[in-house]
């Protein structure tokens, strides 16, 4: 929690040091595309095959999940379990990576509009190819 503290504090700090004005209240949409985006990168990091190379020094392999994703539990050595649980916990990580968005919103607003957009339309494209699959499954029996 130390850590947690620390690092939105930091973000805080970033800001105050870079003399950017304290953000407006995020719009409806921005929450849209934060809440959509925080969704699929916490995924991303957590669960996808292509990211299991950042993963493996902290987690083992357990099964494979949904589509495209693993199932991994934390390597049970001190100072990596704890990271192991954190960075294959979708919902553990994506309390960091909203903090994220919410910082780089307050100083970069524009280019982190633009980074919640490509993650909301990644997210609706994986909703697209899902439909895809499904419909042609159907079809076909």
């Amino acid at each position: 929690m130390a850590g947690f503290a620390g690092y939105a504090v930091g973000w805080t700090i970033l800001q105050r040091r870079l003399g950017r004005p304290r953000p407006p209240a995020a719009a409806p949409w921005d929450l849209a595309l934060t809440a959509t985006a925080t969704y699929r990168l916490s995924r991303l990091i957590a669960k996808a095959t292509i990211t299991r190379p950042l993963r493996a020094p902290f987690t083992h392999v357990e099964e494979a999940g949904a589509p495209a994703e693993l199932n991994e539990t934390p390597r049970e050595e001190p100072g990596r379990e704890t990271l192991g649980e954190l960075i294959s916990c979708p919902f553990c990580l994506s309390v960091w990576v909203v903090t994220t968005f919410t910082g780089a919103r307050a100083i970069w607003p524009e280019a982190t509009r633009t980074v919640t957009g490509a993650l909301t339309a990644l997210t609706l494209s994986d909703g697209l190819q899902f439909a895809h699959a499904a419909l042609a499954k159907r079809a076909e029996g």
